[in-house]
């Protein structure tokens, strides 16, 4: 131990003793208020919103005194406060071409979020996943304060495309916050000190649970929350509603659409073929109703496929996007599935039909064996309990409170706001 600091600690045993007598007297004594602690957040999509919103309550459950600045969505600036950067209607882009096309606006947004921190000098900054601009984001802040504590949430999916990155991450990140177990294995295999907190889906999900028989003659559509992917993927499934109406006529149709900006586009699809209205509906915010309700399901990858696993639905996977995008894909993607629940399970669960090969005579026929076939259906549903249980348990926004605290300070007192 160096001379100062052996000074430090004898005067803080001083400071203590001498309030110790004091109380012991019966006086007054005014002890410092800590100063408070800032974070500052950058998420730029609605599902990170999402959880950054979940990460925000749990850390205002406990006692801590945080601030939080940064950028994020609207569920996050609600608790946040006016101070805190609604972005996501402009950040929240997907595929190469929109990126490169918003080229100059990101460059813009990373110089003024690299100023804000530089100018707020922050105790921590929060990555929520977006990891095309938080991974720049966190080199670049590793160069400009290299003192900076930074944690990431909601890991960035390098293990899919270049492992090889991981070793990079961690000269510049503090800590990684994983939402699969096997990254967390990953990552401080690599170097990168990561700790698994579950996935914050889990207990939104369980909050979402209704007791309801399934209806044999209902379908369920999940063509995906953004336009982009609705306009791709909703026309090969109503191909596909339209070929097996012909082959299954009982067949009815529930849609999940997640806004109602949505909605009126896909009803307008939809009344461009008339037949179809009569037996599709098109539902805003019943996304886990009809998951519970439908026997089936044709779900766009992403999010919705560990939802649907959650709820036990059988479903086949569908993707589609522009093919620049999807070339660009295939030369860095290096995992074998694209579906979470299949890159779960090692192994392919849910039958994926990608790109070109989003036949809806292919679909259909995938379809029908889960509709017809009890064993096919029970065997998809028995290894969905065995993905669900590697998801972790509820209280995932909560571990990462903990986790996100103790990283900034760990002598800071944790107990709960009542």
């Amino acid at each position: 131990m160096s001379r100062d600091a052996v000074v430090a600690s004898l005067r803080r045993s001083a400071l203590e003793a001498s309030e110790y007598d004091a109380r012991a007297a019966g006086l007054q004594v005014e002890v410092p208020e800590m100063k408070s602690k800032t974070i500052y957040f950058v998420a730029g999509e609605v599902s990170a919103d999402n959880h950054g919103a979940a990460l925000l309550r749990s850390l205002r459950e406990f006692n801590t005194g945080l601030n939080f600045i940064g950028r994020g969505g609207p569920q996050m600036r609600i608790i946040a406060g006016e101070q805190f950067k609604n972005w996501i209607g402009d950040a929240a882009v997907l595929g190469l071409w929109e990126v490169v096309r918003k080229y100059g606006y990101f460059r813009k947004q990373f110089r003024e979020t690299l100023k804000e921190i530089e100018e707020s000098k922050p105790d921590a900054v929060v990555l929520i996943d977006y990891p095309g601009f938080n991974l720049r984001l966190a080199r670049a802040l590793g160069k400009q304060s290299p003192h900076q504590k930074i944690i990431y949430y909601i890991s960035p999916q390098v293990w899919a495309w270049n492992r090889g990155r991981i070793e990079q991450m961690a000269r510049f990140l503090d800590l990684v916050l994983c939402i699969f177990p096997f990254e967390a294995d990953l990552y401080n295999q690599s170097g990168l000190r990561a700790v698994f907190v579950g996935h914050p889906m889990i207990e939104r999900l369980r909050a979402q649970k209704i007791n309801i028989e399934r209806d044999p003659n209902l379908l369920g559509l999940f063509p995906g929350s953004r336009l982009r992917e609705v306009r791709k993927i909703f026309p090969v499934m109503l191909e596909s509603v339209r070929q097996l109406q012909k082959q299954t006529r009982n067949m009815r149709f529930e849609v999940a659409a997640a806004s109602a900006e949505l909605a009126r586009k896909m009803t307008e699809m939809v009344d461009q073929r008339p037949p179809d209205r009569q037996v599709i509906e098109i539902k805003v915010g019943e996304t886990a109703a009809i998951m519970q309700r439908a026997f089936a399901g044709i779900v766009a990858s992403g999010s919705a496929t560990l939802e649907a696993a959650y709820f036990q639905l059988p479903f086949v996977l569908i993707y589609k996007v522009a093919w620049p995008t999807y070339l660009a894909g295939r030369l860095v993607v290096k995992v074998k599935y694209l579906g979470m629940p299949n890159v779960l399970a090692d192994k392919e669960v849910v039958p994926e039909f990608i790109q070109h090969r989003a036949k809806p005579s292919s679909i259909i026929q995938a379809v029908r064996r889960l509709i017809e076939n009890a064993h096919a259906r029970e065997r998809m549903i028995s290894e969905f309990d065995t993905i669900a249980g590697k998801l972790g348990e509820s209280g995932a926004s909560e571990k990462a409170a903990r986790a996100v605290i103790e990283e900034i300070d760990p002598k800071i007192d944790m107990k709960r706001v009542n």
